[in-house]
């Protein structure tokens, strides 16, 4: 089973950046660590970032063409860009969204995301276990989902 980890604009200086927001776990850890629970799981995980919103747009593509399951952090664009948005829409998969911080907890701006309404569940604020958190429930949901259509 598919699971794209798909990671939006400047999650790739993750350990650098803000640590006292986002915590010390470098991308490269987090990479390693949705790959590894993910095998643990059963699962296929791909994982990507980019700071370019037309490439994450065209991964939301590729996985709703296989209808493959998404865990999402769409970093900033999550409060407004209606591209990422409709993207996510057309997802035949679920998709989760992963936020590493509270952001309800932070500035007023942060506190709306517009993917969240096309999202099956939202994490935030659980650092980098919000993935390991949303790579269990896919492997829960989709395996009952294999069992349902089995019988």
């Amino acid at each position: 089973m598919r699971v794209y980890v798909l990671n939006g604009v400047n999650l790739g200086r993750l350990g650098t950046r803000q640590v006292d927001v986002y915590g010390l776990t470098s991308y490269a850890d987090l990479v390693t660590m949705c790959v590894e629970t993910g095998r643990e799981l059963g699962l296929d995980v791909l994982v990507r970032q980019t700071d370019a919103e037309h490439e994450l747009v065209g991964w939301l593509h590729a996985a709703a063409d296989e209808r493959a399951a998404v865990v999402l952090n769409p970093a900033a664009w999550s409060h407004y860009s209606i591209a990422l948005r409709d993207a996510c829409a057309l997802l035949r998969g679920p998709l989760v969204e992963v936020h590493i911080s509270n952001i309800h907890a932070r500035e007023e701006f942060r506190h709306h995301s517009v993917v969240s309404a096309v999202a099956t569940g939202v994490i935030c604020g659980l650092g980098v276990d919000g993935y390991r958190l949303a790579l269990h429930h896919l492997a829960r949901r989709l395996s009952a989902e294999t069992a349902a259509a089995g019988s």
